[in-house]
Parts: structure tokens; C-alpha cells; sequence
């Protein structure tokens, strides 16, 4: 199975090169502890190298499929109800650091809440291109936020509240898009003033982690060796990079003082490693990403391929966006990976697939065009 002419060259190469950077710094940044704990180096190379011949291999397959087969009752319905079950079923798994985000199947763990978001991203297109006309409508605004909000909150009381946060946040750039009447933007904004005091008690304030990771946020001078160990070693590893870095492999961030070094803060070891050199020219892949994507979604042919393409664009950068700020320290911590990058199978074949929905959409519109 090979390219298929018409999709996007300049898309699908920036993500293959982020992808094969990605693994070259999963190996360097987690070949000591790999080796301390399992007795081989690559031991977490491999498995993300598998994942992402996996990914690549469902991108190149969807690169095939014609995205319209996602407008299907039947597939959606399969899409919405799989999802749904695996978030609730998680719930019974195995903790891993205080949540159930995991299913563990012979030793191969899958996070149902990476493959749920994207099927929300596909109903929500396929809603929009159906009731664009009346998306002012209070039921159909009631339907859209009831669908977003079941699966928000299952991802939520994971708990993930990044990443449950970031689905309703790609939902409402969606429905602006759509035209949403200023009334209701200005009714949830008025919404967020009288109640988000209260959501934010309930949720960080009372919660003992994050608020003492808001807190270390803010003052992250503060509890050096407790809540801010993390986010200062990164400033460390940020600092240390200088401007052409330390050398590929030559990182001491890694060596244990860095917690999760080849997943949430794997930005930090290419800053210490790659210098501002090569922070920047992933900063930059993932503007393309962005302009491609939305390039893409802005030439498309039916509402459906705009509101899919906007949202899969949207997913896959603003979680970049996300997870940069956060390593930089302009963002709370919060486990939320870098795409293509951090390691981490069920991420890497989510956002594969994704692109390959994506790169369909580019080939439907050129086909489309040839027509013409």
C-alpha cells in the first residue's frame, strides 16, 4: 500500500519526519531507565517503533477509505457506542498513578480515551453538516453539548480533565464556526463567571494534585523537591540546550531527574539535546501541521470534510500547543503528550489515523477539482 496521489506530500512528510524524530528521542530519553528496569535499552523504543508501524500502516489504509463513510448511520452509531463502553468499561481497570485510563491486554496497554476523542470529533462534523441551518436551535444545542459533555465527563472523571478539557474547547471553536448567535456565546461566557469559581473549587481547589500543581505553576520556586521538581527540571533541561543543545543522546536530564522524560516532557529533552535549533523546527512542523490541515478543511467540497478536517487539525495541533506551553512552563503540568512524539502507542496510532482521515479529505478535493 503506497501514497496516494492527490493527498497532501507536504503534510504527510512533516508528520513522518516528526514521527521518526519522535522515536529517536523516545530511545534517548528512556534507554536508561529502559535498561534499569527491564534490562534493555530499546525496550521502549521498540514498542512505540511497533506502534508507529501500526499507525502508519491505519493512516495509509484511511488514506484510502473515503472519509464520506464516516457520514453512515451504521458507522457512526458502531463509532459512538465502541466509544462510549470502552470509557465506561476502563473504569474497571487497574489503577496506573490513581487513574483508569488503561486497558491491559498481555502486556500492551491502550488508552480508550485517545480513540473516543477523535470519534467525537467525527460526530460532531457529521452534526454540524446536518443541522448547520439550525444550529441556533435550543434542542439541537442541547443534543450537540449533551453528546460533548457525556464523553467530557467520562474522559473527565478518569480522571483526565486535560484532555477532557481540550474536547469541549475544539466543540465550542466548532460551533462558532458554525454561527452560533452571539446570545449563547455570551450566555456561556456569563455562565463561566457565575459558576466557574465554584468548578474550579470543586475540581483543582479540592483536589490536592492539581492544585498543587496550579500552585507550582504560579510559584515554581516554591516546593522545590515536591510539586515543582518537575517543571523546574524542565527549565533545566530547556536551559542547559542552549541554542545548538547538548549533542543527540548527550541530554542529563534524562538520568533520572526529569520524571516522564520521553512522554509529557519529552519537548525538554529535544530542547536540552537539539538546542533552540531543533525546539524551533518542531515548533514550526507543528504550524504546518496547522496551515495544512486547515488549508485542507477551507477547499473542501461539502460541510461534512470542512467540520472533519477543521476538527482533526484542531485536535492534533492544539494538543501540540498544549503540551509545549506546558513544558515551557506557560501552562500548569498536566499529562497531556506531544503528538507524534511522546512516547506512548495509543497517542502515536490516534493522531496516525487522523492524518490519514485528513490526507483522504485532501485527496477527495483534488479529485474533486479535477473534475471540475
Amino acid at each position: 500500500m503506497a501514497y496516494r496521489p492527490g493527498s497532501d506530500k507536504v503534510l504527510l512528510l512533516t508528520v513522518g519526519l516528526l514521527t521518526a524524530l519522535g522515536l529517536v528521542m523516545v530511545y534517548s530519553a528512556s534507554s536508561v531507565h529502559a535498561s534499569a528496569t527491564h534490562g534493555e535499552s530499546s525496550y521502549f523504543f521498540l514498542r512505540q517503533l511497533i506502534s508507529a508501524g501500526i499507525g502508519f500502516a491505519v493512516l495509509l489504509g484511511l488514506m484510502r477509505v473515503d472519509y464520506h463513510v464516516f457520514q453512515k448511520s451504521r458507522v457512526l452509531k458502531i463509532i459512538m457506542v465502541a466509544g462510549a463502553a470502552a470509557l465506561v468499561f476502563v473504569m474497571f481497570q487497574p489503577t496506573v498513578n490513581g487513574a483508569h485510563r488503561w486497558f491491559f491486554i498481555k502486556g500492551i496497554s491502550v488508552q480508550p480515551s485517545e480513540f473516543a476523542k477523535l470519534g467525537v470529533l467525527i460526530y460532531i462534523a457529521w452534526f454540524m453538516h446536518h443541522y448547520e441551518k439550525e444550529i441556533n436551535n435550543p434542542d439541537r444545542i442541547v443534543a450537540i453539548s449533551a453528546a460533548v459533555v457525556i464523553f467530557a465527563g467520562l474522559i473527565g472523571v478518569e480522571p483526565d480533565l486535560g484532555q477532557a478539557s481540550t474536547l469541549c474547547l475544539i466543540a465550542a471553536i466548532l460551533l462558532i464556526m458554525a454561527g452560533l448567535a452571539w446570545r449563547y456565546i455570551a450566555g456561556a461566557v456569563l455562565f463561566a463567571i457565575v459558576f466557574g469559581p465554584m468548578i474550579f473549587y470543586f475540581l483543582v481547589y479540592k483536589v490536592e494534585y492539581r492544585w498543587k500543581r496550579v500552585l507550582a505553576f504560579i510559584y515554581p520556586e516554591t516546593d522545590l523537591a515536591g510539586a515543582a521538581w518537575q517543571i523546574n527540571q524542565s527549565f533545566i533541561a530547556i536551559g542547559s540546550g542552549g541554542f545548538m543543545g547538548l549533542g543527540l543522546g548527550d541530554g542529563r536530564q534524562k538520568l533520572y531527574f526529569l520524571p516522564e522524560s520521553s512522554t509529557d516532557f519529552i519537548f525538554a529533552i529535544i530542547c536540552e539535546e537539539l538546542g533552540l535549533i531543533g525546539a524551533a523546527l518542531v515548533v514550526a512542523a507543528f504550524l504546518l501541521i496547522f496551515y495544512r490541515g486547515m488549508k485542507i478543511a477551507m477547499k473542501s467540497h461539502d460541510r461534512f470534510g470542512f467540520y472533519l478536517g477543521v476538527g482533526i487539525t484542531l485536535m492534533v495541533t492544539l494538543q501540540g500547543l498544549i503540551n509545549i506551553s506546558m513544558v515551557l512552563g506557560m501552562l500548569p503540568t498536566k499529562g497531556i503528550a506531544l503528538p507524534f512524539m511522546s512516547q506512548g502507542g495509543s497517542s502515536l496510532l490516534m493522531n496516525l489515523a487522523a492524518i490519514g482521515i485528513l490526507l483522504n479529505l485532501s485527496h477527495q478535493n483534488t479529485t474533486a477539482e479535477a473534475v471540475k
